[in-house]
């Protein structure tokens, strides 16, 4: 009776493992959810163009991506030092002379000027300025970190100088 019975299960659990059935629909393509670095340099805020300058994401990011931009304020010691925006440069007596700012979308990035004479400000401060646009992935966008300091954020993400991108 032993043998009849464990000559049934083995026959029993032939039969499920060989049972197969219908296939499933096809799944999307893969893709790499990445973070990136991509540099805007040459950027000009004039009166021409209302002191704002807009890039477009191609492919656009994903609704959960968040995106940071730091703008090149110095190069010391041959190392760039990059400043989180917006970024607010006040006169000696506390009032406001201009900041650099941004908002983006899914598709577009874009960077603006505010203060009260951006007309009257020194070219210097207004054009040929360079930024970075750091795009993090939602997965990563809880990451406890210094988003202002820009070597902290590049190493968390995993990036290096020869990741970052320059924008055309």
């Amino acid at each position: 009776m032993k043998k009849i019975t464990l000559i049934l299960v083995f026959i029993g659990m032939i039969a499920l493992q060989s049972c197969e059935g219908p296939e499933g629909p096809p799944g999307r393509d893969g893709f790499t959810v990445e973070a990136e670095v991509i540099e805007v340099g040459n950027v000009n805020f004039t009166p021409q163009n209302n002191f704002e300058f807009q890039i477009f994401l191609n492919p656009p990011i994903l609704p959960a991506d968040k995106i940071l931009i730091y703008r090149l304020i110095d190069v010391d010691g041959g190392q760039d030092v990059w400043k989180l925006c917006p970024e607010y440069i006040f006169f000696n007596d506390g009032t406001l002379s201009h900041a650099y700012n941004y908002d983006f979308t899914r598709s577009d990035v874009l960077f603006y000027m505010e203060g009260f004479d951006l007309a009257g400000l020194s070219p210097a401060v207004r054009t040929n300025q360079i930024f970075r646009v750091v795009i993090i992935p939602g997965y990563g966008s809880n990451f406890r970190m210094d988003f202002t300091n820009y070597d902290q954020v590049m190493s968390m993400l995993g990036l290096s100088e020869a990741d970052v991108k320059k924008f055309k």
